[in-house]
This record gives structure tokens, sequence and C-alpha cells, in this order.
């Protein structure tokens, strides 16, 4: 997903306990296959196995009923896993960013300087020392800290003595209980919840959360945690059903969370302004990084926008940490870089088991809350659907440049006929056919777009608000936008192309059920038995086979 001046000391001491773990691991980590030698997968049976108990999981991985855990967190399960000679481990760095989660739409986090002083109570170094081990770096930022456009903060240290300072000035008492009493009033602040997931499927969240929550009734909020299946989770936030929560998320190399995330038109049901925070500055220092021209003007709103993101504080950043992927070493040609773990697409192209054994199992730790490419948003979700459907553009796993996928060229222009407009030019690949045999063309792609922009489907409404017209000529898809920005190359050429065939047959996107899960992946879906496993087959006719 480097480095920031602020966190310097933090990450001294977690590149050297990460040092410390790399040399631990190394007998044990696979050589890293580069992924543009292989073209078909070998696997022909992919089994996402829900195994939602950690020491489950383990025990999964160790005794060979799965191959592959990715999404390890616990220092100890590290340790154990490192002294098993049939397991290696891969780390990455990654772009992940876990968040306190503050509902501003109501009392008491509509007050800024209570906001403020919760960001200077906690303790991220010693979450970071005590729950990983130092495997992860505490986070004062609202990028990761291996994003180019992550931004100084000016808050470090926790410092309870001036949070209730601040309180204090602003008008806040406390009750005889230690309770905070809000401005103006003279009853103490209701009790309240913190929203978590489950010990047994995120141990290390569910440990976090509570430790948040000793430091917020330490400045005298009265909050204690509730823990809850994932995605029951996911749809109360997407509901804003909640008073707080903890939520970790996987980034993008590029700093467009920060319009997802803070922008007041993302405040819509299933939107990721889950916090609900609106204000009119703020809005528009995101609207100049969202239509920046170029990489200078980028980097320039980038920071302006963070500057003003530490004044409001509409959630608390508390941790980034490296992500950790066991593999049983009877499987070869993982691809792995210093961005990446084996648990990619790529690797599922280039897999090989010494023995040539043709079905593998990948834990899958929760329940996929939905199999719909158009409402899905949990990472679960998409480690299945993400082998099913593909985007114009791929992203180089060692590099992190754009590469070519289902477009096998593309361009970008600024056109300027009395406003700077962008034109987006893909010309896609004409050897690609969908699961169902039909063949893929420019119309998918067409289709694909305007059934996002005629339904205004939360999870894209920001990739496609602003397209005012798409052609397509022969192979050729030609998108102009409304504006100019930097970003429309990727916001479009990532997202998930779906069959025109089956969109023009579907009048409610909500209604999109496994049986009509039609992509041009390597793999295709099989079967879902909830609470077991989800089924895919290998996709005989996948088109890399004929790239080469």
């Amino acid at each position: 997903m480097r480095d920031s001046k602020a966190l310097y000391n933090s990450k001294v001491f977690a590149l050297v306990a990460f040092t410390a773990l790399l040399f631990a691991f190394a007998p044990h980590i696979g050589a890293a296959a580069p992924f543009d030698e292989y073209d078909l997968p070998t696997i022909e049976d992919l089994y996402c196995v829900i195994i939602k108990d950690n020491d489950a999981q383990l025990l999964a991985l160790e005794g060979g009923k799965v191959d592959m855990l990715g999404d390890i967190a616990r220092i100890s399960d590290i340790r154990r896993l490192s002294d098993n000679e049939k397991i290696d481990l891969y780390l990455a760095e990654g772009f992940h960013a876990f968040f306190l989660g503050l509902n501003l739409r109501k009392p008491p986090w509509d007050r800024v300087e209570l906001r403020r002083s919760i960001w200077e109570v906690l303790d991220r170094k010693q979450i970071v020392r005590d729950v990983f081990g130092g495997y992860a770096l505490p986070l004062f930022s609202f990028l990761p800290p291996a994003s180019p456009y992550q931004a100084e903060s000016p808050v470090g240290e926790s410092n309870l003595e001036k949070a209730r300072e601040r309180l204090e000035k602003s008008g806040w008492r406390w009750s005889k209980k230690g309770v905070l009493i809000y401005p103006g009033q003279t009853k103490p602040i209701p009790r309240m919840k913190l929203m978590t997931p489950t010990a047994q499927v995120a141990p290390t969240t569910a440990e976090i959360a509570e430790r948040i929550c000793e430091s917020m009734r330490g400045l005298g909020i009265p909050i204690e945690t509730e823990p809850m299946d994932f995605s029951m989770m996911v749809s109360r936030l997407d509901r804003r059903d909640f008073d707080a929560y903890v939520i970790a998320w996987g980034l993008s190399r590029d700093p467009d969370s920060l319009y997802a995330f803070y922008h007041s038109s993302m405040d819509i049901e299933g939107g990721y302004n889950i916090s609900g925070i609106k204000l009119p500055d703020l809005d528009e220092a995101l609207e100049a990084l969202k239509y920046a021209k170029d990489e200078n003007e980028a980097r320039a709103a980038a920071r302006e926008a963070q500057k003003l993101l530490y004044e409001y504080v509409p959630q608390v950043p508390i941790y980034s940490r490296y992500y950790v992927t066991a593999l049983r070493n009877d499987w070869e040609n993982a691809v792995t870089s210093k961005y990446t773990t084996p648990d990619n697409v790529y690797s599922f192209l280039s897999l090989k088991h010494r023995e040539d054994r043709k079905n593998f199992y990948w834990s899958l730790p929760e329940e996929p809350r939905n199999l719909n490419p158009m409402s899905a948003g949990s990472a679960y979700d998409w480690q299945v659907l993400s082998l099913i459907y593909e985007s114009l553009l791929g992203t180089d796993p060692f590099t992190l440049e754009d590469i070519p996928w289902l477009a096998k060229s593309w361009r970008i222009e600024t056109t300027d006929d009395g406003r700077e407009r962008t034109r987006l030019f893909f010309v896609v690949r004409e050897d690609i056919k969908w699961h169902d045999g039909k063949p893929f063309t420019a119309e998918d792609v067409k289709a694909t777009i305007a059934f996002m922009r005629r339904h205004s489907i939360p999870r894209y409404y920001d990739n496609v608000k602003d397209i005012e017209d798409i052609k397509i000529q022969g192979d050729l898809v030609v998108i102009t936008f409304s504006q100019r920005s930097f970003w429309y190359l990727h916001q479009i050429g990532g997202l998930p192309i779906l069959p025109a065939h089956v969109l023009c047959n579907t009048e409610d996107w909500r209604s999109l059920s496994p049986d009509k899960l039609i992509g041009t992946g390597p793999f295709q879906f099989a079967s879902y038995k909830p609470g077991e496993y989800v089924k895919l087959l290998k996709n005989n006719n996948y088109w890399r086979r004929a790239v080469r």
C-alpha cells in the first residue's frame, strides 16, 4: 500500500521487530514466481473453506485440511507456524489501515474537541507492542505508511492530561462517578456501544476494541464493546445504526479512500462515508483531490485534505500492519512481492503442487456476506469474487504500475472545448469468452458502466457519476467525463466487468444471485454451502492461455 517523519521512532521499533521476524522465517520462505510466466491455473477445484475460529484455522492448516491461510495477525500464531517445516510464511507491507469510527450524526461525537481528545488518549504504540509484538505500525494518519500521499500528523504521543484539559476548556464536566457531562447539560452522557467482530473470528480486533473502550472510559466516556457477526456489523454500518465501531480496510495505492470515506456525497446507505462527516471546506479540499489534473496537483490536494482531517477527526486511526500469509510448501510458484503475499490472483495462475494435486483449499475466515459483485463490500466476499470477475487494467504486483488486462491498451487525454474534460480510450481484447462461452466485447464494458450509472449503485457511485458519454467503435471504448481528473483511469480501469447479456435481464441490481455469477476470470462459480465452503472450478477457456 513511504515513510512519514512523524512516525520515525515508532517505525524504527517496528522495522527492527519486522527484521527479526524475517530472520526467524528465513528457512521457510518460498521463492516467488514471475507472474507473467503463467497463464492457466493448474488447480482444477478451488475450495474457499469457511472456518471462523482462529485456532481451528491453524489446526486445519497444520493438518493439511487447508493449503493457505491469510491475514494472520496474532504473534503467537506466527511464531507457532514459523516452526512448522511444512509451512512457508510470507510477509508484505500492503495498504492496511485500522480505524476507530464514530457516528458524527448524533451526540456526543458531534463535538470535535471530544474526537480530538479520543485521538490523544489512545496509546497506539502500546497496542502495537502488546498485540502485534512490533510487526505493525502505530498509525497517526488517514493513509497507511506505505502510501506516497501520506501527510505528516501534528499529533503523536498519547496524553490523557492534555485531552482532559481540552475538554474542560470547551465546557465539559465530569459527574461524581467520573462520567463526562455534555456542555450545557446536567446529566452524564448515556452508555454507548462499540461494534466489533467477535473474538472467535477476529481475536486481535476484539482485543484492540477492548483496549480502546478502556482508554475511552478513562476519559469519562461510558462505552463497552458489542461483539457481533461481521456481516451483521457491516449491515448496521450500511444503515448507520451504530454509536462507534472498529474496522480494518485494505486500501489502494491511490488516496481515493479520502474522498470515499469523508466527502458528504458518500454519506448514503451503503456508502463509505460511515462517520457521516459533512463540512464544506473538507468537501472542497476532497474535490480538489478528486479532480486533480496531474501528480503535483494531486499531492498538494492530498496534503490539504489531510490537514483538515487532522483538525476534524472524523475517524481515529489506530495501526497499520504487515500482511502475513501461510502456505503449505508442497505448493510451488507463489507470486509474492514487498506489496503482496501469495493470496492473490497471480498466484492462482501459477501455483503448482509438487505431486500434481489439482484441488486447493483456501481458508475463508468468515461467511461471505453476499456474492453479488454490485453490492459486495467485505474482503471475504471479494476473496471469492476477485477470481471470477476481472477489470480492464491490472496492477503489477512488483511495481504497482498499471498493466493490460481485459484491455490490451489504453490512453488518457484532456480535452478543452471551453472546459477541461478527461477522455479515456480502452482497446479491449478480442480473444476472451465469458464463463458461459459467449464472447467478451466492448459492449460488455459499456453495459457494465451504464448499469452502474443508471442504478446509482452505492459501491460504484463515485467511480461513474462524472461520466458524460460512453461510445464504442469495434473493440474501442471511449469514455468522456464531465470533469478532468488524474484518477479516472484507475476508477474505471479497476471496475469489475459483467456480461451485457446478464445485465440486460437484470432489473434490480440487488437480485444478482450466485447462479448469475458469470465472469471472465480464471475460476468460475460452482456451488456455495453456507457454513462450509464456496467451490470454484477452473475456467478451461481462460483467455491468458492465448496471450503468449
